[in-house]
């Protein structure tokens, strides 16, 4: 079973992104590889036995483009984060992912963000660049961590994700990704079936706060992701007031 799930991890990432690769090139922008973004996310989760549930705050809207601020526990935390996503987006992921054959000149083409996360100051400039992404109109998400909490705490927030905010000018949304800890935690490789539940928090406006108060800023999101991680389950999924963009 765990060689013919591998497989079809493999084979589906192989296809699906050679598929993305050439729908990058004929559509420029992006925006043609987010559904088969989903549906990989989705066959993946599928594929292991995990679900993902998406719960929404009566505040929140996906039709303003955002930063989207998520907490990290687990490698299954971003197809559950991806398929709960309900609009345009790119992510701001770690350089190593560019590396891979295919699957990262795919996520390249389509204007993910990559980022060296040993270097701080190219980061913010990288980060910066992403300005035009969110002019366009499309949101970013962005795991303020750096990397998997290995207790499921939260670990200190990388400041960048913010001052990007700051500077265009849009609201932070607190995304509280829970569960996938219980589904793969870091360091493990046995995946267990279960249920990864992605809470969109009230979406925080930046325009109550400039870059001397980013860390002000950084403080409500992270009270209110661990406000999400630590709310009661729900037993079926919320919609978004609106979306005209999933």
């Amino acid at each position: 079973m765990y060689l013919l799930r591998l497989m079809i991890v493999i084979i589906s990432t192989a296809v699906l992104a050679s598929l993305g690769i050439v729908l990058c090139l004929l559509v420029p922008g992006g925006s043609a590889l987010i559904p088969l973004a989903r549906f990989w996310s989705w066959l993946i989760l599928k594929t292991y036995g995990v679900r993902s549930r998406a719960v929404f705050h009566s505040e929140f809207s996906p039709d303003v483009p955002c930063i989207y601020v998520a907490n990290h526990q687990s490698q299954f935390d971003i197809p559950a984060l991806v398929v709960a996503m309900p609009t345009d987006f790119r992510i701001v992921a770690k350089r190593e992912l560019l590396y891979i054959p295919i699957f990262g000149w795919a996520l390249w083409l389509a204007g993910f963000i990559f980022i060296d996360r040993t270097d701080r100051e190219k980061a913010i400039r990288r980060l910066g660049r992403t300005l035009r992404i969110i002019r366009r109109g499309v949101s970013v998400i962005v795991f303020a961590e750096g990397t998997r909490s290995p207790d499921g705490r939260l670990l200190p927030f990388k400041k960048g994700g913010f001052i990007l905010a700051l500077q265009a000018g849009v609201p932070v949304v607190p995304v509280s990704i829970r569960g996938g800890r219980d589904v793969l935690p870091k360091g493990s490789l046995r995946v267990r079936p279960g249920t990864i539940e992605v809470v969109f928090g009230a979406p925080v406006l930046t325009a109550d706060y400039t870059l001397d108060t980013k860390d002000a800023l950084i403080a409500t999101v992270r009270e209110r992701i661990g406000e999400g991680l630590a709310r009661p389950p729900v037993s079926c999924c919320d919609r978004p007031p609106t979306s005209a963009a999933r």
